[in-house]
Formats: structure tokens, sequence, C-alpha cells
């Protein structure tokens, strides 16, 4: 059996018995006003964050989610996107397609204003999606894409890439993890499918993203996720798995390299009002302004009179690059 099929018969269990501890207990449950989360769709709330932020669901997007679980972010993506087929939501596994298309006709006993028609489930292989090119305005997918070994990682990566529009956006909740995992970890088909032992460094996350061509990254949050411990799995040190909040934007890439946003600031000292590099940045004095990490770099060597913080990594949006 190989690791995607064993995420398969997982999630079809998950489909059929609602694991409640199955992925992040922790999980953020955003409520907007008029909305009403069925108790079902959080039981069967299987990420490790949110994909849901209202900065990119603006003028009824065309949205693609891939995972579904129990329908949960649908839902919240449909309050953002009421239209017939606004929100497309892909899934392999047959079995949670349809425990979403029950959830569904739950939530809209529970909400007046939703119609079951905004969701189009649909069955497909996040490496091989049953969407058109450049047909998306933002994509999402939660706790899945760890999941997948690097090859794979990055032919899903490069799909949402395909089928997004220019200036389009993938927005994520993934785990990551900064130290090394022993073969055994690595290769235990359950761990991974559990989003335990697949996940891999953010600058080798960040990489993939931009290998397929975004040209923008923002890291949105940054949060615990799990530990492995000797005493409960293969290894010799504890392991601290995070996750974390992305998007990843379809816009063109910058002669000198990505614009990777991760939660930096520049703050210009010195006794002039302000200060300008001549290249598109200018500070005023003593406020903070949101940069990459790039463009950190270069105003650090452009004045010793320019403080740059550390990555927080958590980013709102803002600021220049």
């Amino acid at each position: 059996m190989s690791y995607l099929e064993a995420t398969q018969d997982l999630y079809k269990e998950a489909a059929l018995t609602p694991d409640v501890g199955l992925c992040c207990t922790t999980n953020p449950i955003w409520q907007f006003p008029g909305l009403s989360i069925p108790k079902i769709m959080q039981e069967m709330n299987y990420g490790c964050g949110s994909t849901v932020s209202a900065q990119d669901l603006v003028n009824n997007p065309n949205i693609l989610y891939v995972g579904v679980g129990g329908g949960m972010e649908l839902l919240q993506f449909s309050y953002f996107s009421r239209q017939k087929g606004g929100v497309i939501g892909v899934d392999s596994v047959g079995e949670m397609l349809e425990a979403s298309r029950k959830n569904f006709k739950i939530a809209e006993e529970e909400n007046d204003w939703f119609n079951s028609e905004y969701v189009n489930l649909v069955k497909g292989d996040a490496l091989n999606l049953p969407v058109e090119d450049e047909s998306i305005d933002v994509a999402a997918q939660n706790c899945l894409f760890n999941i997948f070994k690097i090859e794979d990682l990055k032919k899903a990566v490069s799909e949402m890439y395909r089928v997004l529009k220019p200036y389009g956006r993938l927005v994520m909740s993934d785990p990551i993890c900064e130290q090394p995992m022993s073969e055994e970890l690595r290769n235990d088909d359950r761990l991974r499918a559990l989003c335990l032992s697949g996940s891999i460094p953010l600058k080798d996350y960040i990489k993939v993203l931009t290998d397929a061509g975004f040209g923008t990254i923002e890291i949105r949050g940054k949060r615990s996720y799990r530990v492995l411990s000797p005493n409960h799995y293969p290894t010799d040190e504890l392991i601290h798995i995070e996750s974390i909040e992305i998007a990843a934007i379809k816009d063109p890439m910058p002669e000198d390299g990505p614009c990777v946003f991760t939660g930096k600031t520049a703050i210009y000292f010195g006794n002039e009002e302000y200060f300008d590099d001549k290249k598109g940045h200018v500070l005023q004095q003593n406020q903070p302004l949101a940069v990459c990490d790039k463009t950190a770099a270069a105003l650090a060597n452009a004045s010793d009179e320019i403080y740059i913080s550390e990555s927080t990594y958590h980013y709102n949006g803002g600021g220049c690059c």
C-alpha cells in the first residue's frame, strides 16, 4: 500500500466516523455575522489553522478548496461568494464528499442565506485538478499538502498555480518542521497521513512555492501544532511541529527574486524627516514599515540608522517591497 492509499483509507474512516481529535483541536472557528456552523462540521474540521480571510474574499470570488473535510471552510467561503458554483470543493475520497453534502443540508437549516448550490463538490485529485486553467481567484488547502512527498508536493502546488487567475492567491494552512526526522518516521505511511511525519522546513516549503512561479509569499501566522516524543514515536529526540498560515500570490516574479514577507519591519531613526533609498522605499521618521525579507536586507545595508526587526511570522498586509 502506498502512502496515498493509506491517506485515502484514513480519511474514508474519518468521513464515516467523525474523529474530533484527528487534526488540530485549536483551530480558529471563525464566526461571521449571520453564520452558523453546524456542530458536525466542527467535529469534522480536519485542519491545522484557517484559510478563510476576508481580505482575500472580495467581489464574489471563484474559490477552489482542495480536501473538503466536513465542509466547514467551504461554508465559510460561501459566506463571501453567494453564487451558484462559486465555491468548488475537490476531494479524492467519495465518502468525504458525501458527508459534506449531508452537512450542507444541515447548514441550510441553520443559515437562511445559504444554498447548497453555492458549492460544487467534485471528485478529483490534488495532483491532477479537474479545474480549468486560470479560472480561480482564491485556491485553498488546509493540512493536506504536508502529507505529500516532495515530488507530489511540487505537482500539487503547480496544479494550484495553473488554475489560478493572474494575481490570484493560494491560501494554505499546513504543518512545518525545522528539525530532521528519521527515515522510519518519514516512511511511516499512517503517520504521514495523520499530518505528523511529512512536514518540511519553512524555507523548503517557500522554495516549492516560488519555484512554481509565485512572486509574493506572505506568512500570516505561525503556531505550535504537535510534538513527536520518544515515548510515543520512533524518534530519539523531541520533535516540535508548527503550523503556518501562508498565502502565495500569482503575480510576476521580480527580477531580483520573490518577495517573502515573514513579519519584519523597518524603522528609520536618523535625523532627517524621512529616508529614501531611491528604489521605491521611503521610511518616515520613527514609523515602522512592513517589508519583505529581501527589502529588509537591502535597507540594513543601505543605512546604519534603520532598525530591522526579527521575523514575527505574522504578516497582515501593507508595507512595501
